[in-house]
């Protein structure tokens, strides 16, 4: 349940995060700042949920290091994604974000899905 609930949250991220960017694009920033904010709660629940699925890795698992890791990058992708919303907003370069948001994001999923047993993949 916690995966699906994580997943869930965390494709939620990423189209409240392309709507931001749209929207301050379009220099609509009063609804950039709502979006952002309700995206601001969706980050909450993608660090709930993720949480939750690390703490499963502690006892003994030999996966454990790897699960921190990918926690890590997890929160760098949201940082990330929050760094883009909010420069975006100031007409602000963000790059050298996207470059380290596209990093973060490929580590955390090939990780979750590929290589940790709680993922979706064998």
């Amino acid at each position: 349940m916690n995966t699906h609930l994580h997943i869930t949250a965390w494709a939620l991220a990423f189209i409240l995060f392309i709507v931001v960017v749209i929207l301050h694009k379009q220099g609509k920033a009063k609804g950039a700042k709502i979006i952002q904010m309700i995206l601001r709660l969706d980050y909450l629940l993608i660090l709930y949920s993720g949480g939750s699925l690390l703490a499963n890795y502690f006892g003994g698992s030999p996966m454990m290091g790897e699960a921190i890791f990918k926690g890590l990058a997890g929160i760098w992708a949201i940082f990330a994604m929050e760094m883009i919303s909010m420069k975006s907003g100031r007409e602000e370069a963000t790059k050298g974000w996207w470059i380290q948001l596209v990093i973060a994001v490929l580590l955390t999923m090939i990780l979750g899905f590929g290589r940790l047993p709680l993922g979706l993949l064998p």
